[in-house]
């Protein structure tokens, strides 16, 4: 039987991993008790994982742990100990979501496989070509992608030997992974650390389309869809739920199972989705995978929609047959438990017997056969067996190094009957044997020299020698009116560069040849021809500097011998991944994370000659969505998003959050929707807080309809003048700009990480 796909199964507790190998599961992916991106889940504790693994491995299945979070400077030592045991321990692969995790694992553990966590937001081939150099085997692609993008990341994939994953069950997220504050702004509760509390779901104010809970979308589900999952390439097909229960793990990677299975054994597919609504959803639509992203992908119900779908398809519309066909869910609920864990019981460490035979000839190998299962394995000695000078290679010897001490293995039988006495091998040889048996036979890791985490801190200025100097003030603007604004010598002005880049490309070339002095700034999504466009614009500009929250411009950049800074969305929180940036991605400088407080900021190592960045005055855009975010709210004329809509489409509408807040829904002509908070941040505490850390500092002028109000008298460039005096610390320079710019807020950077 053919075995083209690996079907990847959620894991967020004990019970979830062992319903998940019951039911058929290729992998497994799981969280510990820290660093991975389900904090709220039970998870998994390192004593479990061992036994786990040679569970899962007895099974043929894989175990991958997720460490899909950034990470703070100060567990950095924790994260290395951590490796330390992960090492030693047979798993097989990583997820990890920080670009300095990927670095380290890569330099220091290469033995660990690592994978792409889909925080990063992988949906261009400049993002998998970076990877690609920080070790990642796998990536797990943006869940807004639809099959023609897919294809052509697996086709690049394949030609780098980088695999795609993709998630084809499961929740949907309205907003692009990595790039989601919502929660983080709300009660600092950090999506990118594993706590994202889920406004999304969220009940809202009735819109005025009548809708309560305008950002929840459908679950996911390709499971009418796996010969298009096939043709594109994808190898890892990955089912969302570590935070749900392990009946519905069961159900859904069993359903998976048998999809499968008849996809190769080239039987009809199941086209009864009916067991899929039994366990908790949400409706299901492909539309990301499909293309379609239309009203018809969300669903206002945030709750289990089972009842709701089979109360339709029976029409059952009375309450006593509504409360028949709950008893009924419930019932059948109740057995699929009971049938499950009658499987989970039986599944158990076996210990495996292993018949060892051992032939030893003079002027040969070594030769070790050995029979696991039903496998058998033929090793040999590196080197060949000599006449022994004084006592030879004896019975005992052998059997003393090939005992197995192995909770899932045993020795049923070591035979030496055709070792030839007087002959002798050398130490290493002998050794060296013994643990490819462990290796390929017993399926142990090899064994890893704990790593000192001292080992891994950056070179850095002591920060007595390093002089406090006044940071140079960065201008964000997408307003042609603000043009003007690059001639301030004190300033360095960036023009945001458009998402819908291909429709723009022309005119952006043109602007920045006629404006030398502009600097560019590139968003964090570009997908496919739009990506393609961002290449020759910088082919064709050479830009002396860069920023970018789009880690395939920076690999871009470094193939052209451009200086990039990394953008502030690309989430840049310690020293490993300043590290990562600067050795693998030849970049300049990052934009320190502005979800991190003074505290955190503060133990902050930056390598030598890498430039600093901070945003202290911006609007807060809390998530960016490729869906429509109007169509719930006020409602649009097209039913479907097509290209126009993206190049053409500008509105701003606004939802109010029945638990705190307002929100503004904004969209801009070349940009994706998004979400924005209702006050503007702004941070001046932070530079005499921690002073000589930032080399440059960011003030973001785009044009947001907020609550925060700029003082009418105030022109831009009188406003500018007024963030220079606060970087030269004049009398009163605070007060005066806080005056003039009301509300703010800076609740993200008191909350931190």
């Amino acid at each position: 039987m053919k075995s083209q796909f690996e079907l990847l199964a959620p894991g967020g507790d004990l019970g979830s991993v062992k319903a998940a190998i019951a039911a058929g599961a290729d992998a497994v992916y799981l969280g510990l008790e820290k660093f991975n991106a389900r904090s709220r889940a039970s998870n998994i504790s390192l004593d479990q994982l061992d036994d786990l693994c040679i569970l899962a491995h007895q099974q043929n299945c894989k175990i991958f742990v997720a460490l899909n979070i950034i990470l703070l400077e100060s567990e950095l030592p924790t994260m290395t100990r951590l490796l330390n045991r992960l090492v030693n321990i047979a798993i097989d692969g990583i997820i990890a979501q920080d670009l300095g995790l990927l670095h380290m694992v890569k330099q220091h553990f290469p033995s660990l496989d690592a994978h792409a966590s889909t925080q990063l937001n992988t949906h261009n081939i400049g993002q998998i070509s970076l990877l690609n150099k920080l070790g990642v085997s796998r990536v797990n692609l943006a869940r807004e992608l639809n099959i023609e993008e897919i294809k052509l990341l697996a086709d690049y994939g394949h030609q780098h030997n980088v695999l795609m994953e993709v998630f084809v069950h499961g929740s949907y997220c309205i907003g692009f992974s990595g790039l989601c504050y919502i929660s983080s702004v709300r009660n600092g509760c950090s999506g990118n650390r594993g706590r994202c509390s889920q406004p999304c779901r969220d009940q809202y104010q009735t819109t005025q389309m009548g809708k309560d809970f305008p950002l929840n979308l459908k679950d996911n589900s390709a499971f009418h869809d796996l010969q298009a999952l096939a043709d594109a390439g994808v190898y890892s097909l990955k089912v969302e739920g570590r935070m749900k229960q392990a009946h519905y793990v069961y159900t859904v990677v069993g359903q998976w199972r048998q999809q499968l299975d008849r996809y190769y054994q080239s039987q009809p597919l199941l086209s009864d989705s009916t067991p899929l609504y039994k366990v908790f959803n949400r409706d299901f639509s492909n539309g990301y995978l499909k293309g379609k992203l239309s009203q018809q992908m969300y669903i206002d119900n945030s709750r289990n929609h089972a009842l709701q779908h089979f109360s339709q398809q029976q029409s059952a519309l009375s309450e006593s047959a509504r409360q028949v066909l709950k008893q009924s869910l419930y019932d059948d609920n109740t057995a699929l438990i009971a049938n499950m864990q009658q499987v989970i019981d039986r599944l158990s460490i076996s210990q495996i017997p292993v018949k060892i035979k051992l032939i030893a000839k003079l002027a040969q190998p070594l030769k070790l056969i050995a029979h696991s299962g039903s496998q058998q394995f033929i090793l040999c000695s590196e080197e060949n067996l000599q006449t022994a000078n004084s006592q030879g290679l004896s019975t005992q010897r052998l059997q003393d190094l090939f005992t197995i001490n192995n909770r899932g293995y045993c020795l049923a039988a070591l035979d030496v009957s055709e070792v030839s006495p007087g002959l002798a091998i050398s130490v290493k040889s002998l050794f060296a044997l013994k643990q490819q048996f462990d290796q390929l036979v017993l399926r142990q890791p090899p064994k890893v020299k704990a790593l000192d985490p001292s080992a891994l801190n950056c070179s850095v200025v002591a920060s007595a020698d390093k002089p406090i100097t006044v940071p140079r003030l960065a201008v964000l603007v997408d307003d042609h009116n603000d043009l003007e604004l690059a001639e301030i010598e004190e300033v360095d002005l960036y023009w945001h560069l458009p998402n819908a880049f291909a429709d723009s490309l022309d005119d952006s070339i043109a602007l920045f040849q006629a404006k030398p002095r502009l600097k560019a700034w590139f968003p964090a999504i570009l997908i496919g021809e739009h990506y393609q466009a961002a290449g020759e614009f910088l082919r064709v500009v050479q830009p002396k500097l860069l920023v970018t929250n789009n880690s395939g411009i920076g690999a871009l950049a470094q193939q052209l011998g451009l200086n990039w800074i990394a953008g502030p969305q690309l989430n840049t929180a310690n020293s490993w991944a300043m590290q990562a940036l600067q050795q693998q991605g030849g970049c300049d400088g990052a934009f320190v994370s502005n979800e991190l407080n003074a505290g955190q900021m503060r133990q902050l190592k930056a390598p030598q000659g890498f430039r600093c960045f901070y945003s202290i005055y911006h609007p807060i855009k809390m998530l960016t969505s490729r869906q429509c975010l109007f169509q719930q709210v006020v409602g649009c004329k097209k039913t479907q998003v097509d290209h126009k809509c993206l190049r053409k489409c500008v509105k701003t509408s606004s939802i109010i959050n029945l638990k705190d807040a307002e929100y503004v829904i904004s969209k801009k002509a070349g940009e994706h929707n998004s979400l924005y908070s209702q006050q503007h941040f702004l941070n001046s505490e932070i530079l005499t807080k921690l002073p000589g850390i930032f080399s440059d500092v960011l003030v973001d002028l785009r044009d947001v309809k907020n609550q925060t109000r700029i003082a009418a008298h105030l022109t831009k460039q009188a406003l500018i003048a007024e963030f220079v005096s606060l970087l030269n610390a004049e009398p009163n320079a605070e007060q005066t700009l806080h005056s003039h710019i009301s509300p703010t807020q800076i609740k993200q950077y008191y909350k931190g990480l």
